[in-house]
């Protein structure tokens, strides 16, 4: 079982900055970070494949969100900048053991309640 809890979220101007965190309890091989705004489906923003470290950025975030990892393992980060209104949304955090050589592109088993993030104009 992973248990994962986002936290970081809050209110911000447009072109602004946020961090976002995810405290994980539990091994996990991939990870990613998804966004759903109300009324829209929910969105795969960045994953990392954890042992390689590879990253996946949606266009919509590329070059302005970052996703890591700390050392110790135990937080998952998405660093956010020149944010946008059309980045409000609710963030989530999720992990997936299926495989470590792979993610299974946006299919995630384990899943936090989210943090809100809403960019004001």
């Amino acid at each position: 079982q992973v248990q994962l809890a986002e936290s970081g979220g809050g209110s911000v101007q447009a072109g602004g900055s946020l961090r976002l965190s995810c405290a994980t309890s539990g091994y996990a091989y991939c990870m990613a970070w998804f966004r759903q705004a109300p009324g829209k489906e929910r969105e795969g923003v960045a994953r990392i494949l954890l042992f390689y470290g590879a990253t996946y950025y949606a266009d919509s975030v590329k070059g302005r969100f970052t996703i890591s990892q700390n050392e110790a393992k135990d937080t998952l980060y998405l660093e956010m900048n020149s944010l946008k209104p059309e980045d409000s949304a609710m963030y989530y955090c999720a992990a997936d053991r299926f495989s470590k050589t792979y993610c299974r592109d946006w299919e995630f088993t384990y899943w936090g309640q989210g943090t809100q993030v809403t960019v004001s104009s």
